[in-house]
């Protein structure tokens, strides 16, 4: 028996020539369910790093401008009030949304890979922009251009990862993928609490600069991903697909099989989003990506400022923050765990219902103790829902539709992560200059969140739909 028929159960080119045509159909394996048939192997461990990577630098960058937009504030040349403050964080937002709709619809168009590391490029430059800003105009610009890359950049690597996944592991791979958001968001807290306040005025400055690296990583990046076998299949390239396949295959030791002709499908235009197939799926991943993006940017990106304002000290609030990123780690691996086991619709709700918890005590928290505690649980569980709904989103739309549809998500996220920002400084005075009620808020935008999330469907162990 070879390799092959002891991976698929179905025999070799070789001892199936005789085979009738009707039956070959049947027991051929396509393209996509040769990846799906496969064992985790190094080929999938590379890719994830690789496109981890990628995702890390994105979180660096979300997470560096919460410490840079306070020390900014905080340099007399600027010396920003809160809602010059919000519109830093909110600039970025807004080209993250711009960029999560046009991003997903590129790479059904282009390519996975391509548009992976156009963005990388792209707000990579602008980083080095925003270091040498003198201005609030010029800040806002870059951020927003920085914004754009970032949008397109985090759909289309969950998709690319989630396509080259074998199916009884893909949720779990996605999560880890997400898992690289913690260790970016971990570094730029370091960069927050060791580089900041210790290199003077540039401080920030250098801060941005470190965030520029994603451009020299742009080009390892293009080396080292492969491209969707689904897109290129769609696209008749069908020599390329298969190379990239038996690249996965090789990895695994198995021998390639004579794969059944890939059927080119028609198109499906985004307005089917709203269509009477999807309109339930797309009105359910789009909530809970709202109210999800709502909470965590509402409260994440002020973080550092609001433990400043609390606690007298910005080094101190820094410190703290870092703390309160750690736990981001093992909500990721929990949640890693889990989205194979429980499924991906009650990990999602377990996980955004204990956020909800979290964000009521994070409110109510008066002590460094408190925040700590609080803060820590809240990281991990709101970290660890994202996870999971980066692993849902891609799953549940078809191929033609799957970029396209996931950056249609993310991008109803980044309306919210707009929003929440502008209005931390209109829920600060209704309390005083206290957190209390905007934290309560992100509570009930994560029950909101958890209850859209039940309506999603599950998916686990299914292949993906062409």
């Amino acid at each position: 028996m070879t390799a092959a028929e002891r991976t698929f159960g179905v025999p070799s080119r070789g001892a199936d020539a005789d085979a009738p045509e009707s039956r070959a159909d049947i027991t051929t394996p396509t393209r996509n369910e040769r990846l799906d048939r496969l064992p985790l192997n190094r080929a999938h461990r590379k890719l994830l790093v690789a496109s981890g990577i990628g995702w890390a630098f994105d979180a660096m960058d979300v997470g560096l401008v919460s410490f840079v937009v306070a020390a900014i504030a905080a340099d007399p040349h600027f010396n920003l009030d809160a809602v010059q403050k919000s519109w830093v964080l909110s600039i970025g937002f807004i080209g993250m949304a711009i960029g999560a709709a046009l991003g997903g619809w590129f790479a059904d168009r282009w390519g996975r890979k391509t548009v992976f590391t156009a963005t990388m490029v792209i707000f990579g430059i602008a980083n080095g922009a925003m270091a040498f800003s003198w201005t609030l105009a010029m800040l806002l610009a870059a951020r927003f251009v920085i914004g754009l890359g970032l949008g397109a950049e985090l759909p289309v690597a969950s998709t690319l990862v989630s396509e080259f996944s074998p199916a009884k592991q893909r949720g779990r791979i996605t999560v880890l993928l997400e898992s690289f958001w913690a260790v970016g968001w971990i570094v730029a807290a370091a960069i927050g609490y060791f580089v900041i306040p210790n290199t003077g005025d540039w401080g920030w400055r250098w801060a941005l600069l470190i965030g520029a690296l994603p451009l020299l990583y742009a080009i390892v990046a293009r080396r080292q991903l492969p491209e969707s076998v689904r897109f290129l299949e769609a696209q008749g390239r069908d020599e390329e697909a298969e190379r990239s396949v038996r690249y996965f295959e090789a990895a695994s030791g198995v021998e390639p099989v004579e794969s059944r002709k890939a059927v080119k499908l028609p198109k499906i235009r985004t307005r089917e989003l709203f269509g009477r197939r999807y309109l339930g799926v797309t009105v359910a991943i789009w909530a809970t990506w709202f109210f999800v993006n709502f909470s965590y940017y509402g409260a994440f990106t002020w973080m550092p400022s609001l433990l400043a304002d609390q606690f007298g000290s910005l080094t101190k609030s820094f410190g703290y923050t870092l703390a309160i990123s750690l736990a981001q780690l093992p909500g990721y691996f929990l949640a890693a765990w889990l989205v194979e086991r429980w499924g991906r619709r009650r990990t999602l709700s377990v996980f955004l219902a204990v956020s909800a918890v979290a964000a009521f005590l994070f409110s109510r928290s008066a002590n460094v103790t408190q925040v700590l505690a609080f803060g820590m649980l809240l990281s991990a569980s709101n970290l660890g829902a994202w996870g999971v709904l980066y692993a849902v989103t891609p799953e549940i739309y078809p191929t033609r539709l799957r970029g396209a549809a996931s950056g249609a998500a993310a991008a109803c996220g980044r309306v919210a992560a707009i929003i929440a920002p502008l209005l931390m400084p209109w829920f600060l005075s209704m309390a005083g200059g206290d957190k209390s009620i905007a934290f309560v808020v992100f509570a009930v935008a994560f029950v909101l969140a958890c209850v859209a999330a039940l309506f999603l469907p599950e998916k686990t162990g299914a292949a993906l739909d062409d």
